[in-house]
């Protein structure tokens, strides 16, 4: 392996982990393997915290390509809990309020998914790593300060109901890059005429890339142990 010149590496992020505190991990452990001070490595697609699933890390001169891989389509599996509403719109705050599900049906979910297949308008949560005036919106929302962000055009190739348990719902999503699943939960909710957060988010593919082809981070470990560094002048 030659992490220098360039590596794709494949890991599923574990829940309550950051996509820099992964990141850094996966550095650190290169660079020691390496016996370097610093190594080049990004991934291209954050996953909030309370997410897991496919990371893509690219080390060295492959994060060249990371806009490239950005760009792939994403596929999760989400849990909805419906009548019930965050700031964040996962589990990351509390609950700040209820509505009735009493109206709800699972015939009602499934004509209310459909409506979002497609090319969709989406205003991402305010809970989030876009940038207002150059200062990362989840700063200023944590700050109490007041956070508009505009609508943003994205596309829903698929929405799939795997799972209705009313009021929770388990879905399946197929969709382009910059979807906030987060926000997808909001205006389900409101569309539903009740509200919703995510209780589980998981990312299980982005390109052709699935969670069954990545490294846990045990399995990272145990796999880098076992390789043998390219040493050329990249290194």
């Amino acid at each position: 392996m030659n992490f220098k010149k360039g590596e794709i590496l494949c890991v599923d992020k574990p829940y309550g982990w950051t996509s820099f505190g992964l990141v850094a991990r996966v550095r650190n452990h290169l660079c020691r393997k390496m016996g370097v001070k610093k190594l080049k490595v990004g991934h291209a697609g954050t996953l909030d915290p309370l997410a897991t699933g496919v990371m893509v890390i690219c080390t060295g001169r492959a994060t060249k390509r990371i806009e490239e891989l950005q760009a792939h389509t994403k596929e999760y599996v989400a849990t909805l809990r419906l009548g019930a509403t965050t700031p964040s719109f996962d589990l990351e705050k509390p609950v700040d309020a209820e509505y009735p599900t009493e109206h709800i049906t699972e015939e009602m979910v499934r004509e209310t998914l459909a409506r979002f297949v497609g090319t969709i308008e989406q205003v991402p949560p305010v809970f989030s790593a876009c940038k207002v005036n150059g200062s990362r919106a989840y700063d200023l929302a944590r700050r109490g300060e007041t956070v508009e962000l505009k609508a943003k055009t994205l596309v829903i190739d698929e929405m799939e109901l795997l799972r209705c348990e009313l009021p929770e719902i388990e879905i399946r999503v197929v969709c382009s890059k910059g979807t906030y699943i987060r926000a997808l939960a909001r205006d389900i909710g409101e569309a539903l005429q009740s509200g919703a957060h995510l209780t589980a988010l998981r990312r299980t593919r982005i390109g052709d890339v699935r969670v069954e082809d990545c490294f846990s981070l045990e399995g990272f470990t145990d796999w880098l142990e076992k390789q043998e560094i390219e040493q050329t002048e990249d290194n």
